[in-house]
């Protein structure tokens, strides 16, 4: 479709946001929202788009069409009414989250802004919001987690403090907007937060919801893995330890998820001693258990791959729950990615019978090949209804080249309690993207809109219907004179995989 056509639904404002971010190389270990830090600070944010629909594409949607760079998504449905989906996104070039919602399965999406505290009192700073992922519980209300950024002018970093909106429309508003956490910049940040909530209708804890992230600092008495309770709707929230408090406290990308009698469980990233760690609480997220191991891994806390010029690869878990009433109810799933011995990066997962005490070994959940392949930013879960397995992740596979640049995004799924997993892979996204060098087609040398595909994406299963969702670089060559007037850039596409 003309260009013009398809940007002729986006206000004159939406048009000023088109500007590429200078190229900036990520270091080790900075969390996602550094480069939207560095960004921001030193341009300011662009103008807001408003409202905006979306755009399908084939069987693939354009769900954010939005001029300006999007990345790290993440979508969940509501268990009562299945096709209504929402979604959320990181902006790059401006400060709030972007929240996306659909009533029809995902065919049409709408696009809005989601809430931003006011700057900290008496200061002359601004923040932003990162990290995105979203919840309903079975009232229908949807919640949305993600970290608030407080930065000031040439100061540097004053603040993180966790957020939580909620929505009662479906992710057409958020009214309410729950604070709690706040840490300073000389103490320790919050990062990589996930959200969820117990939709089983058999659980103590019902609608109870949580949201686990890392509070990052090398102390036992600070940082560590926290998770944050409510069990009223959203409007506050009391927080736990998690991670062993004899320890470092180096752990990233924490994942809550629920058992169905209400156990509640939580995986992460342990760098420190480079393993995927767990634990467990039985009474709502009061007290927990002993710290467990699920695996060890060979990557620590990220790798550099072909596919991601400006960004390394972050190692974190991906678990879900068989709440089904199948043979396989009651067991947890965890996936992770890690180093091959060949040399390549990809996706494997274990599985527990026994509520977390004991793990299988990892295995592979992808295709394997003679040819070398990198797998990265999986996500998973487990079909409430028929306890199927799904995951979806960027793969390598199309890239004829050699160079490993190409990505697309590629559905894996077990119907035997993750004994196996049918191959091939289905292929969802229908256009390879290419975050190294615009396709080819201008003279940059690459792409960098301050944060590539972020640290994950998403998928959400429900009834033998999957929604992944994923950051899509393919319209960036969309660009009428070259790389630097681009407007859509790096777009959040999803697609229905039945």
């Amino acid at each position: 479709m003309n260009i013009l056509l398809r940007t002729a639904a986006l206000s004159a404002a939406c048009l000023l946001c088109a500007v590429l971010a200078p190229a900036q190389n990520n270091v080790q270990r900075n969390p996602t929202w550094w480069a939207k830090y560095q960004y921001l600070s030193q341009n300011g944010a662009s103008a807001g788009c408003g409202a905006t629909k979306s755009l399908t594409v084939g069987s693939n949607v354009d769900v954010s069409n939005e001029c300006g760079p999007q990345s790290e998504t993440y979508i969940t449905l509501n268990p009562a009414k299945p096709k209504s989906l929402a979604a959320g996104s990181n902006e790059i070039f401006r400060l709030p989250m972007r929240g996306f919602f659909s009533s029809d399965g995902g065919s049409n999406w709408g696009g809005v802004d989601v809430p931003l505290p006011p700057p900290l009192q008496g200061t002359n700073d601004t923040r932003f919001g990162s990290d995105p992922s979203l919840a309903y519980d079975t009232r229908g209300n949807l919640f949305y987690g993600f970290i608030v950024v407080y930065f000031g002018n040439g100061s540097g970093v004053n603040g993180t403090q966790m957020a939580v909106a909620r929505s009662t429309d479906g992710g057409m508003t958020y009214p309410l907007l729950s604070l709690f956490e706040f840490q300073s910049g000389s103490n320790h940040f919050n990062d990589k937060p996930i959200i969820t909530a117990d939709t089983n209708a058999s659980s103590p804890f019902r609608d109870n919801v949580y949201i686990a992230w890392d509070a990052a600092s090398g102390g036992s008495s600070s940082g560590g893995i926290r998770l944050a309770r409510s069990s009223d709707n959203g409007l506050t929230f009391s927080t736990t330890r998690v991670d062993n408090p004899s320890g470092p406290g180096q752990g990233i990308g924490a994942v809550p998820f629920v058992g169905p009698g209400g156990e509640l469980y939580v995986a992460w990233n342990d760098y420190q001693n480079n393993l995927i760690a767990f634990n467990r609480s039985f009474d709502g997220g009061v007290t927990w258990d002993a710290q467990r191991t699920i695996a060890p891994k060979t990557v620590a806390f990220d790798i550099g791959i072909p596919a991601e010029l400006y960004r390394r690869a972050l190692v974190y878990p991906a678990c879900d729950a068989d709440r089904s009433t199948g043979p396989h109810r009651g067991r947890l799933y965890c996936s992770w990615m890690d180093l091959t011995p060949a040399g390549v990066t990809d996706i494997f997962l274990s599985y527990s019978d026994d509520r977390g005490a004991t793990w299988s070994a990892p295995r592979p959940v992808t295709d394997e090949f003679t040819q070398l392949v990198d797998r990265f930013n999986q996500w998973l879960s487990a079909d409430p209804v028929t306890g199927d397995v799904n995951l979806s992740f960027y793969d390598t596979r199309n890239d004829t080249t050699g160079s490993r640049y190409m990505t697309d995004t590629y559905f894996s799924q077990s119907t035997d309690g993750g004994a196996s997993f049918r191959s091939p892979n289905v292929r969802v996204s229908s256009v390879s993207s290419n975050e190294h060098d615009c396709g080819g087609l201008f003279p940059c040398p690459g792409i960098n809109y301050g944060n590539q595909q972020g640290d994950y994406e998403g998928i959400v299963s429900y009834g033998s219907v999957s929604h992944p969702v994923w950051t899509d670089s393919r319209r960036q060559l969309e660009a009428t004179s070259g790389c630097r007037t681009n407007l859509f850039m790096e777009e959040v596409f999803t697609a229905t995989v039945k």
